[in-house]
């Protein structure tokens, strides 16, 4: 969980705690004002950590993208640099990336592609530069030249 989230739940935790003990009856007593704002502290971590699970496990975050094609590549550093420069090049590592020139699409930008998988994205793509180029470093050189690959 992001620190300045856990700090503002902290805060309203401290605050809801503070106006309840300040405000409590002659009746209640302090342990059981303080269990109360505990319970209530604790409800709010869990709710946000349940928000922040649900919206993170909805997309893949590019480091994962990245370290999907680096164990695709069987962890060579300097084919994983190279593709990492033309998928950055291509589409930012944003799967859903579409060229309006083009059908080209996803991750790699390979034309009339409709994979929307990422990881299947990934396997096509480097299917794609082995074929074309051999290795990633020759499609990147080419790149560079042609502005494609």
């Amino acid at each position: 969980m992001p620190s300045d989230l856990r700090f503002c739940s902290m805060s309203l935790t401290r605050s809801v705690c503070s106006s309840r003990i300040g405000s409590q009856s002659q009746n209640a007593s302090p342990k059981a004002s303080l269990a109360r704002c505990l319970l209530v502290g604790i409800a709010l971590f869990v709710l946000q950590m349940v928000g922040f699970e649900k919206a993170a496990s909805q997309e893949l975050k590019v480091n994962t993208l990245k370290q999907i094609t680096f164990h695709k590549l069987d962890y060579s550093f300097d084919e994983f640099h190279c593709v990492n420069e033309i998928v950055f090049k291509e589409s930012r590592w944003n799967y859903k990336a579409k060229n309006p020139k083009s059908s080209a699409h996803g991750l790699f930008q390979i034309l009339g592609s409709k994979e929307k998988d990422p990881v299947k994205q990934i396997t096509q793509g480097l299917k794609y530069i082995k074929h074309r180029h051999g290795t990633a470093c020759n499609a990147l050189a080419f790149h560079r030249i042609k502005g494609w690959y």
